[in-house]
């Protein structure tokens, strides 16, 4: 009995600890409040959990432009058929507070005349 109740205890820190590192992925915190564009060329396009992303090429270098959860991306009509290598894109959408990571959080993405609202919520 006295084994149980260390274990317990490091396997619910355990649980806790890695449940508030999913919320911290999943959230806005690590992003800026203001929105950006971001217009490139599509190198890479990723659809699979946690979230979908697409690899742009701009004159500033490759940024990962991640998109909504993959239901939620679906939902909004960008399956793995919406863009394709080769292909421009504009992304509006929120970057990373690190300045020297090129990543954004995408709530709105055009590509082939089409319009995808990923976050239409959250469009400014």
């Amino acid at each position: 009995m006295s084994f149980r109740a260390p274990i317990s205890l490091i396997l619910a820190a355990c649980l806790a600890l890695s449940s508030m590192a999913a919320f911290a992925h999943h959230g806005w915190s690590w992003a800026e409040e203001e929105q950006m564009e971001l217009t490139g060329t599509v190198t890479r396009v990723q659809i699979a959990p946690p979230h979908p992303w697409l690899d742009v090429e701009t004159p500033d270098g490759t940024w990962r432009v991640e998109l909504g959860n993959p239901s939620q991306t679906e939902r909004a009509g960008f399956t793995a058929e919406s863009a394709r290598e080769g292909d421009t894109i504009k992304a509006t959408g929120n970057r990373s507070k690190d300045q020297a990571e090129k990543r954004m959080k995408a709530v709105q993405i055009e590509v082939g005349g089409e319009t995808y609202d990923i976050y239409p919520e959250r469009i400014e």
